[in-house]
């Protein structure tokens, strides 16, 4: 079948959106391009993905992507393309390429399965719509005008695919002083078939702030609920600083750890880790390895935080209860609630921190040692999961 190559073309400014460029919002858990990148690299007949990006996006792309491959854009979507075809092709080419829009999240394998089915016997194809409202034209004085025949129309969508050297011909061809609003339309004026599929209504284009929220309710309803639970000893020692959910709180014993031995932040950092199956802290980070000697468990719960978000999760809420018989917990419980909610960036509405005591009952009794519990509940996606 040959090589394909998806471009993303992700350079928009976000100008209709207002603020940020729409591609770097975060939607459930996860930038916006992270799910249209993630779905094209799932996809087993699609061999890589060049991002186009916009000038000064740098630092956004290495934020929701990491290390990949990207070029700069041009001064429109069409220049933009244009710049990731070339870049494919002083690499060596390809046979097929997938065209498609950053600010259209979803896409079903299906849809990617029939474009690129369709080009067996086209040199272009795209998915659409068929055209359900009833269409007019616009008299100009906030009247209606003439009826507009919606049976001969279809909403265009992408990803648009297209034989690699049918679709950079079209574009080296075209019109430098004319501008083309997809690349369907360049190959056919061009003199090439576009061969036409069922899209699907999950490839929305998010171009207004309430189709983020709508495009929020589609994935959300696609995402499944784990919680795991955590749980953590230390034992107490002299001249220690106590640290508890990245608080340091006053008093005369600590506790004794490889790191410093934040067990309330250790608790919860096996919790999340075990919302994905990602085994314990102590697989993350050995307690035997010196460059965690004395580190701070916020990073372990960062790291931990980190994880669920690369697979698209959210985290919807942390519950943690600290045992012991001293320090009191309670002038000290919105401190750590807060200093627990920030590292996990989250409002503190969906931290919970307990404190209780064991009745002199056992080494947390007797005053040897503290222990805590913890159980966090996130939100994964199929993929995720």
């Amino acid at each position: 079948m040959g090589r394909t190559v998806a471009i993303i073309v992700a350079a928009g400014t976000g100008s209709r959106m207002g603020g940020s460029p729409k591609q770097y919002r975060l939607l459930a858990g996860r930038p916006v391009v992270a799910h249209s990148h993630a779905a094209l690299a799932a996809h087993p007949a699609v061999d890589s993905i060049l991002l186009v990006i916009g000038a000064g996006q740098e630092s956004a792309l290495q934020a929701a992507l990491g290390d990949i491959a990207f070029v700069i854009g041009g001064a429109n979507r069409r220049e933009s393309v244009r710049n990731g075809l070339e870049y494919i092709a002083a690499q060596g080419g390809a046979d097929r390429v997938l065209i498609h829009d950053a600010a259209r999240p979803i896409i079903p394998a299906q849809v990617i399965d029939g474009l690129l089915a369709a080009l067996e016997s086209a040199p272009g194809a795209i998915p659409t719509l068929p055209v359900a409202d009833t269409l007019a034209g616009y008299a100009g004085t906030g009247t209606l005008g003439d009826i507009v025949d919606r049976t001969a129309l279809v909403r265009v969508q992408t990803p648009q695919a297209f034989r690699f050297d049918a679709i950079l011909a079209a574009h080296r061809g075209w019109p430098e002083d004319r501008e083309a609003t997809d690349d369907a339309q360049m190959l056919r004026l061009g003199g090439g078939e576009v061969a036409l599929i069922p899209g699907d209504t999950l490839l929305e284009k998010i171009t207004h702030p309430d189709d983020l929220a709508l495009a929020q309710a589609r994935l959300g309803s696609a995402m499944i609920s784990r919680s795991a639970t955590g749980f953590d000893v230390h034992r107490y020692a002299k001249g220690k600083p106590l640290w508890l959910g990245g608080v340091e709180i006053p008093s005369p014993l600590g506790l004794s750890g490889h790191s410093d031995a934040d067990v309330l932040l250790h608790a919860i950092t096996d919790a999340l880790l075990g919302t994905i199956g990602e085994g314990d802290i102590g697989l993350h980070f050995p307690p035997g390895d010196p460059q965690w000697a004395g580190a701070a468990s916020s990073r372990f719960l960062e790291h931990a935080a980190a994880l669920i978000r690369e697979r698209g999760g959210i985290i919807d809420f942390v519950d943690a209860t600290i045992i012991c018989e001293t320090p009191k917990i309670g002038p000290h419980r919105q401190a750590i609630r807060e200093s627990v909610a920030a590292l996990l960036r989250l409002p503190p509405e969906q931290i919970s921190i307990k404190a209780t005591t064991t009745e002199r009952l056992g080494f947390t009794g007797r005053g040897e040692g503290m222990a805590a519990q913890a159980i966090a509940t996130v939100r994964l996606t199929g993929s995720g999961a």
